[in-house]
């Protein structure tokens, strides 16, 4: 079988979840996969890789050192196929190179606006001649970074250069067109009828409460603020949310901490494998994106995390979610604690119907939202440019 070489721009957080979730379904495929990235100084990689996954990292940095280590990268690369995770120059940029030089065919997968960030289209570039020498020439000018939103911009209409492109949501589709890829959820991994919830919830040291979890780290637009406010209006003393990991981007959860630090339970990062064994311990799970640019474009992960292990959901009405879960979960309006404190009782005055929506949001997930269902699509995806 051919190899197929999968670059994600970081490989600390910043697209290695989506990077592992396709390498896993090619996988599937028997496909030979290998992971690639910069690693940034300071960062290690995180989350750790599911077993049997290669992962090889270069050493990262600011331009115009970066020049150097991509060299380095250029050199691994060494799969039939390349697919590069993110339309950002350290992963899609280095993809397109490694073909200028090698012919090899190039897929691009687009699981985030990346301009989105930055306030999307409004964003404009316009310094004065002093602040451009700056940005490029001083130690900590900021372009000198890769992530800097003019190159972000740049990358965009590169789009049509790729030989098949990938996408995770409508808002993306629409934008950048390609082909539709869910965010699957290995299912025989995330099976809650491995796990005993109690069990879990004693291991972890949530016995006693009844357990809100969102399984990740916090993110301004992904709304856990409002749960918060939410519990704090109800005041019931056994309740508590969940976060699994801190933030590797910087110091919002510490914040969150401090506000809100009765109501919070924080899990230390844990390793993909480790994860249904933590979700098995919630209640329900809770993903509470707020209505962003950012969210909009985003298929989050979270959401199949809960679905999988059969938990209740509650979510928002934000992208593509009430299409994800239909039926099988709550929704709430965005920035809405007041719908919040007022759903989380009747979730708990019948939990038996909550854990039967739960029931329903796994089929949904085996059927639509799966490494199986990801592996049928990327069959279509990869036969032609094989073939080609």
């Amino acid at each position: 079988m051919p190899r197929i070489s999968i670059l994600s721009p970081t490989l600390s957080k910043g697209g290695l979840d989506r990077a592992y979730v396709i390498a896993q379904a090619l996988q599937t495929l028997n496909y030979d996969v290998e992971i690639l990235g910069f690693l940034f100084p300071g960062d290690q990689i995180y989350p750790a890789p599911p077993p049997k996954l290669h992962v090889e990292s270069v050493p990262g940095g600011i331009y115009p050192q970066l020049f150097g280590n991509v060299k380095q990268l250029l050199d691994k690369i060494n799969g039939d196929i390349i697919y590069a995770v993110k339309l950002k120059p350290t992963s899609f940029g280095i993809a397109l190179l490694k073909r200028f030089f090698h012919q090899k065919p190039v897929i691009l997968d687009i699981d985030d606006w990346e301009l989105s960030w930055h306030g999307g289209d409004q964003w404009q570039y316009r310094p004065s001649l002093k602040q451009f020498y700056r940005d490029l020439f001083k130690p900590n000018g900021q372009l000198r970074y890769s992530d800097h939103p003019q190159y972000l911009k740049w990358m965009e209409p590169l789009v049509t250069r790729a030989n098949a492109v990938t996408v995770d949501t409508q808002f993306l589709q629409q934008r950048f067109g390609g082909v539709y890829l869910p965010n699957g959820k290995d299912t025989q991994l995330f099976d809650p009828q491995r796990y005993d919830p109690q069990t879990s919830r004693e291991r972890y040291g949530l016995d006693g409460y009844r357990i809100l979890m969102f399984p990740g780290a916090p993110r301004p637009h992904k709304g856990v603020e409002d749960v918060l406010v939410a519990l704090e209006q109800l005041n019931t003393p056994d309740l508590r949310l969940v976060l699994v990991g801190d933030s590797p981007y910087d110091d919002y959860d510490q914040k969150l901490m401090q506000k809100w630090g009765r109501w919070i339970i924080q899990l230390p990062r844990s390793p993909v494998e480790a994860m249904p064994e933590i979700v098995a311990a919630a209640h329900v799970v809770i993903v509470p994106q707020r209505n962003t640019l950012t969210a909009q474009a985003q298929f989050p992960l979270k959401l199949t995390d809960g679905m999988a292990m059969a938990k209740p959901i509650l979510s928002t009405r934000v992208g593509d979610i009430p299409e994800i879960l239909g039926e099988a979960g709550y929704l709430v309006d965005p920035g809405s604690p007041e719908q919040i404190a007022q759903i989380l009782p009747v979730i708990f005055d019948d939990l038996e119907r909550a854990n039967q929506k739960g029931q329903e949001a796994r089929k949904r997930c085996i059927e639509h939202y799966s490494v199986k269902t990801m592996a049928a699509i990327l069959t279509e995806v990869m036969e032609p440019l094989l073939l080609s």
